[in-house]
């Protein structure tokens, strides 16, 4: 445990306050991997109650300098030698948050100032889960679009606020509580937080949406460098999915995942046309459709085959977006 540094940045300060929220970081490196997303943390409106959790290499091979983290609740820096699984390393963080509340984002995935309150507010009502909606970070190309919408469609800005039975994985926020309920499991289920979530509804829990809490998502634009992402993704979601069920019911869902393309299209034009972007749809209709259908085929293999090395292939994929971006996109977007 890292006490706050004073604003000098000179030696620690006095004794902590407990946070309202902690917030679970990843790097699989050094400590600049992650340096814009706690600049867009230290612009947040209520910093001073919020706990910054770094999960990765030590504090000195990272190079943290303790001055980034002035005017926080306080910091942790967990040390993890294999970050080959970007769940277990989330679980690992989410263990050692003193927040009462958990939110996790990603090095390409930037919060606008207001995010934390809003989050925090909405927390103090019953909801096991709030999420954030989405605006895509790096808008130019048909590709950045595609992946947007396949992943963050259904929580794309504007959205109203309310009751939700779904809220996005990687970028949202829980009560600790609830996710401490799965005990060892916990970094096995966060592979997939759609069925974690549909799990926990099971068991009673609510989830909501809040608008006023907005994400700023960088995706990939380099088509060729979208393929694996969609089809690994489809791989560990359905082997995720279908962990309990009988041979039966995997090989019927398998049998079926060549209709996902022509499903979740129809869920992506939904998108475009709600959050007013008509004049994308034909461009991003072929991209889109492509994409999916790699999504469905490593859907295929996940219900019969699971996951494989799906989790260690996409923590890979998670970090360093620079390595999936044209080159206009290689820039931090702003936040207003």
């Amino acid at each position: 445990m890292h006490e706050e540094p004073r604003e000098d940045g000179s030696g620690k300060a006095g004794q902590l306050s407990r946070p309202d929220m902690s917030v679970v970081l990843i790097t699989p490196d050094r400590y600049e991997t992650i340096r814009g997303v706690v600049e867009a943390l230290r612009q947040q409106t209520v910093r001073e109650k919020l706990e910054i959790v770094i999960v990765g290499p030590s504090c000195e091979q990272s190079g943290l300098p303790v001055s980034d983290f002035a005017g926080f609740a306080g910091y942790q820096v967990l040390e993890i030698n294999d970050m080959t699984s970007t769940s277990l390393a989330r679980a690992a963080g989410i263990k050692a948050a003193r927040g009462s509340v958990i939110a996790m984002t990603e090095d390409h995935c930037f919060p606008a100032p207001g995010w934390a309150e809003a989050l925090i507010d909405r927390h103090k009502e019953q909801w096991t889960g709030v999420g954030s909606v989405f605006c895509n970070a790096n808008p130019r190309t048909a590709v950045s679009w595609a992946n947007f919408l396949i992943e963050y469609g259904d929580w794309a800005d504007p959205i109203p606020p309310g009751p939700t039975n779904h809220i996005p994985g990687h970028n949202s926020s829980y009560k600790r509580d609830a996710l401490l309920e799965y005990g060892s499991d916990l970094g096995n289920v966060l592979e997939a937080e759609s069925p974690m979530q549909w799990d926990m509804m099971n068991k009673g829990h609510a989830f909501c949406m809040e608008p006023k809490a907005k994400m700023f998502h960088q995706n990939f634009s380099v088509f060729g460098r979208s393929i694996p992402l969609r089809f690994h993704g489809g791989r560990l979601f359905a082997a995720n999915r279908a962990h309990e069920w009988s041979l039966l019911r995997r090989l019927s869902y398998c049998l079926l995942s060549p209709l996902i393309p022509l499903v979740r299209v129809r869920r992506v034009l939904r998108a475009a046309n709600r959050i007013g972007q008509n004049k994308l749809i034909l461009r991003v209709l072929p991209t889109s459709f492509i994409m999916l259908v790699f999504d469905g085929l490593g859907e295929m293999v996940g219900y019969l085959g699971g996951s494989g090395g799906a989790m260690q292939k996409l923590s890979d994929m998670e970090f360093h977006r620079e390595r999936f971006l044209v080159d206009g996109d290689r820039v931090q977007p702003s936040t207003p």
